[in-house]
């Protein structure tokens, strides 16, 4: 067994141990995605109150094991609903709209950060990833609702979550800034272009379908 293989097992060991407390407790999966919403939050203070000056490696790299922290709690509602047999439709909503409000509350906490420090081509920035994150989410749920899958593309929640704590914990957040900017992007017209093809082939045999039975000879009475 390597290294990587023990420390994957490790971690998949801790985690069900996790879940298997939380579980005990009762606790509400729902409850567990609120928390960590407000542990993102904390997060977002960090970012929003770094100084340019002095303390903003200190705190973007708080605000990184923060974010680690929420994570787990990400990675164990819906095994804590499921192992309790508390799962719900209402409970997949609720997660994702927490998830986009987790998503949104970062950036904005780096909006403050960049706008304090008069950085304001990363206020920009920062804005447009926040609106090209949520349209990555918003074209795969969107497009789902006329295709039965959409999850094209590279940029989704959890590698965005592993580029921005990498930018806090590296001290390299402009550059993964301009990443998420590009590769978001790229997702965005990825899933536009394969929904184009997928509702273009279905709307193809629709018509193919209605032109036969058009043709059709009408039986006599």
């Amino acid at each position: 067994m390597t290294w990587t293989n023990a420390v994957g097992k490790y971690c998949g060991w801790l985690l069900y141990k996790i879940v298997d407390g939380l579980a005990l407790t009762r606790i509400s999966p729902n409850a567990l995605t609120f928390i960590g919403l407000v542990i993102n939050v904390v997060a977002a203070v960090f970012f929003g109150f770094a100084s340019a000056d002095n303390n903003q490696p200190f705190m973007f790299r708080c605000a990184a094991g923060v974010i680690i922290g929420a994570g787990i709690f990400d990675m164990v509602d819906g095994r804590v609903a499921r192992l309790t047999n508390q799962v719900t439709e209402f409970g997949g909503f609720f997660d994702s709209v927490v998830d986009r409000y987790s998503d949104v509350v970062l950036f904005f906490g780096l909006l403050v950060y960049y706008a304090r420090a008069n950085h304001y081509t990363y206020v920009v920035l920062t804005a447009f990833v926040m609106v090209s994150s949520l349209l990555v989410s918003y074209t795969r749920a969107r497009a789902e609702n006329m295709i039965e899958k959409c999850k094209v593309g590279f940029m989704e929640r959890p590698e965005r979550v592993v580029l921005i704590i990498i930018g806090a914990l590296f001290n390299r957040m402009a550059p993964v800034m301009w990443l998420l900017a590009v590769i978001s992007t790229v997702t965005v017209v990825h899933r536009i272009r394969y929904t184009y093809d997928q509702t273009t082939g279905k709307d193809r045999k629709a018509a193919k379908k209605a032109a036969a039975k058009n043709k059709q000879p009408v039986s006599a009475q």
